[in-house]
């Protein structure tokens, strides 16, 4: 059963203004070249725009009592160290100068907060996992819930 699942799909905002440059297109290739040219570059333009901000948006973070899913990796629970939920400047800051190169990143530039999880197997080359999320504090909570009975 899932403890934790969020959708880090893009805000509103986004599909308002790539609705208005779709139209845009549109207007300004119609006008010139014909209704049919504005209805052939407008969908075009929108299909390509729905393509990528469905799938920039379609990373999931997901909890459970066995893995960590973010993105398109996962990493067992036992493996979960020190859990840092991060906000504003903070989450800003670790994501820039703080970073680490060798981190596993999930990054979205339209959300403000993050959880920081140290990575503890040796095996992997990635120190922690900096994870961007809507919710900090409701992802870390999830990440520690049973951290007792597993210790």
């Amino acid at each position: 059963m899932e403890q934790y699942r969020e959708r880090l799909s893009v805000p509103v905002s986004w599909w308002i203004i790539a609705t208005a440059a779709v139209v845009t297109l549109f207007v300004i290739t119609a006008v010139p070249a014909g209704i049919w040219a504005g209805v052939a570059v407008a969908g075009i333009a929108a299909a390509v725009l729905i393509t990528l901000f469905t799938r920039y948006g379609g990373a999931v973070v997901a909890v459970d009592s066995e893995k960590l899913r973010a993105g398109k990796a996962a990493i067992e629970r036992e493996y979960l160290g020190k859990v840092e939920p991060l906000a504003g400047e903070d989450a800003r800051n670790a994501f820039g100068r703080d970073c680490d190169p060798a981190a596993y990143l999930v990054l979205r530039s339209y959300l403000r907060g993050a959880v920081r999880v140290e990575v503890t197997d040796p095996q992997d080359p990635a120190p922690y996992w900096l994870i961007a999320t809507r919710h900090p504090d409701r992802l870390a909570a999830a990440l520690t819930a049973d951290s007792v009975a597993r210790s």
